[in-house]
């Protein structure tokens, strides 16, 4: 089966974390029986080290304007042939004879609009129509949106559960995980959020929570690893605060390997791969009680309500102060995590480009 990935997001100042899922798509999916080729307009920076299958540049107009086409024109056409397109975010290029697949990481547009800007609204409606009019399947990670789509009117057959998998670098010992982080300016004891910073991570919880932790624990930081994304997240320049931007996997894991615990406070995520890689390298994990983390975490992490700071403070102080509690989220969150692999991933993806391609939906049947 000859599947197009599209990988464009990787061409964004902010590929984010459907970036690493599409990256991690292309590094794992022909092992899964897949006949990949890529595509993007324009060149696509991958890490070093890696490269894309059969990488086709599709030229200009690049990225947004070409969006611009495909949404509104559903032009132009893709210059080779394949049985299968698969969008990986809400870019929805034109599939032509080809069976379309479209995965929906989550509804968080249309749930917390306040949350992006006006255009990014904009452009993922219209990106989730042309999913639900055109798409033949539709793939997510999560239980929780798969329940959303399924409400819109989505026939359920037609949607996909593929959960994300984790890969971990090789381990670093003490020493070297330690001058990883003291280089980022960072030195333990410390909260690790890892995710871009943007309103709906939740991340003015933590900002308010931390004051109370430091009373309790005054050497106690917040750090956040991860670019900045849409709106505005106050308090980045409180005492105790460190925003370090983009970090690379090399730094992140020593990160994740130093951290006294781990927070996702998101409001609202569709899987929560934070989540599971601090869960994978055994990071003790408070995690939102909200949307898909708790199938996520389930009881390898402390669930808290999101926007209940004092909660959050609490719980924080609490596991940094128990050594056995935060041994035994270790212990659970490496078994948990272990669940979650791209190679299963990879075979769900491969089962819903079957079904695509077998059972077309509405546009190829109305076509035939």
């Amino acid at each position: 089966m000859r599947v197009a990935l599209h990988v464009g997001q990787l061409r964004q100042t902010v590929p984010g974390g459907i970036g690493r899922y599409t990256m991690a798509l292309a590094r794992h999916l022909p092992a899964a029986g897949i006949d990949l080729l890529t595509f993007a307009a324009g060149p696509v920076p991958v890490p070093a080290g890696t490269s894309l299958p059969a990488l086709t540049d599709l030229g200009r107009p690049h990225d947004g304007a070409r969006y611009e086409l495909w949404h509104r024109l559903r032009a132009p056409r893709l210059p080779f042939s394949a049985d299968v397109v698969h969008a990986p975010s809400l870019a929805i290029p034109p599939a032509g004879d080809a069976a379309l697949v479209v995965t929906i990481h989550d509804l968080a547009f249309l749930d917390h609009p306040d949350a992006f800007t006006r255009r990014g609204v904009s452009f993922h409606t219209r990106g989730l129509a042309l999913a639900e009019r055109e798409a033949d399947a539709f793939v997510t990670a999560s239980d929780f949106v798969r329940r959303q789509l399924v409400a819109r009117g989505i026939d359920e057959s037609r949607v996909h559960i593929a959960p994300h998998g984790v890969t971990l670098s090789p381990s670093l010992d003490e020493r070297e995980a330690l001058a990883r982080v003291e280089a980022l300016g960072v030195r333990p004891p410390f909260i690790l959020q890892v995710g871009t910073v943007e309103p709906r991570k939740g991340i003015e919880n933590l900002v308010a929570a931390l004051p109370r932790v430091r009373r309790e624990i005054p050497d106690m930081t917040l750090v956040l690893a991860g670019p900045i994304g849409w709106g505005q997240v106050a308090g980045l320049r409180e005492a105790g605060v460190i925003a370090l931007g983009h970090v690379e996997d090399a730094a992140l894991e020593g990160l994740y390997r130093e951290a006294t615990l781990a927070t996702v406070a998101s409001r609202s995520e569709g899987f929560g791969l934070p989540a599971l890689e601090a869960m994978a390298h055994g990071t003790p994990l408070i995690a939102s009680d909200a949307t898909s983390l708790p199938e996520v975490v389930a009881d390898a992490g402390v669930l808290i309500p999101p926007d209940h700071p004092a909660a959050w403070s609490r719980a924080i102080v609490e596991l940094a102060r128990d050594d056995a509690a935060r041994a035994d989220l270790a212990r659970r969150g490496r078994a948990r995590a272990a669940t979650f692999t791209w190679d299963a991933s990879g075979a769900a993806h491969r089962s819903a480009f079957a079904q695509a391609v077998e059972r077309p939906g509405p546009r190829r049947r109305g076509r035939s």
